[in-house]
């Protein structure tokens, strides 16, 4: 459609997300800006398979770009997302971006528009140097600043690491079609304290065809911290029986 650059690779990436997650994190919580401390994951890696089990599922699967304030820290990250069909982010397609903002008083609210195209890029553009002119030549008592934020009254609250971030995954196994197999996977995810929402398994024949020997479980779970769900998936990537890499991709339910 001609929307991304010659060069995709800030789009697909989810390089351009992050970058504005990043300044939206710094004009919402008052923090220095911080790129290189976003976790940044794209679209490349998706599967055809995750997004019709998502479909089964009730959900969709869309690139997001994160930044929460928590108590411990800003969540600051980009990757793709399993969110409920139902949301209104959900349905967002084509060029259009939306960005859903939550305040303590209005509680959600959505701006949703052009995101790409020369005419919508060029009005952001005229509409930034309007606002940089107005800012230069108004009072410096009466001033915006650029960050929302006077420099004494920044935040010194953390960017987390992933592994600190809590929210809920999707995950499908490639797995041998035998008796036990998701038992041992439950067990694992237990041992863990990772609670299980749901769980869909594929026939062997709708997999590999009729005779297949290998078959796909998809798992969804509650929330649990990142690295926990890291050394859970690494014990079941172990097990013999699992027969390629995991697919994990992070679920917002968005509520």
């Amino acid at each position: 459609m001609g929307y991304a650059e010659a060069d995709p690779t800030f789009d697909i990436e989810g390089v351009d997300a992050a970058h504005k997650a990043t300044l939206m994190s710094a004009i919402a919580f008052g923090i220095p800006v911080q790129f290189d401390k976003a976790y940044v994951e794209g679209i490349t890696k998706l599967g055809a398979a995750d997004i019709k089990y998502a479909e089964q599922l009730g959900y969709r699967i869309k690139l997001l770009g994160i930044a929460k304030r928590q108590a411990n820290g800003i969540e600051l990250r980009v990757h793709p997302s399993l969110v409920p069909a139902k949301r209104l982010i959900a349905n967002v397609e084509g060029a259009m971006n939306a960005v859903v903002v939550n305040g303590d008083a209005v509680g959600n609210t959505l701006y949703y528009g052009k995101g790409a195209g020369s005419e919508p890029t060029a009005s952001a553009v005229i509409a930034d140097l309007v606002d940089i002119t107005r800012l230069h030549t108004a009072d410096p008592q009466n001033r915006v600043p650029h960050l929302a934020f006077q420099p004494g009254a920044m935040s010194n609250l953390p960017v987390l690491p992933m592994s600190e971030v809590v929210t809920s995954y999707y995950l499908r196994l490639r797995v041998a079609d035998q008796a036990g197999v998701l038992a041992k996977v439950t067990g694992l995810l237990a041992e863990a304290g990772i609670s299980i929402d749901a769980v869909l398994q594929r026939e062997a024949d709708e997999v590999g065809g009729e005779g297949s020997t290998q078959t796909d479980v998809i798992i969804l779970t509650h929330d649990t911290k990142e690295g926990t769900m890291n050394e859970a998936i690494a014990k079941m990537q172990a097990l013999p029986t699992v027969l390629a890499p995991i697919t994990r991709i992070r679920k917002e339910e968005l509520a």
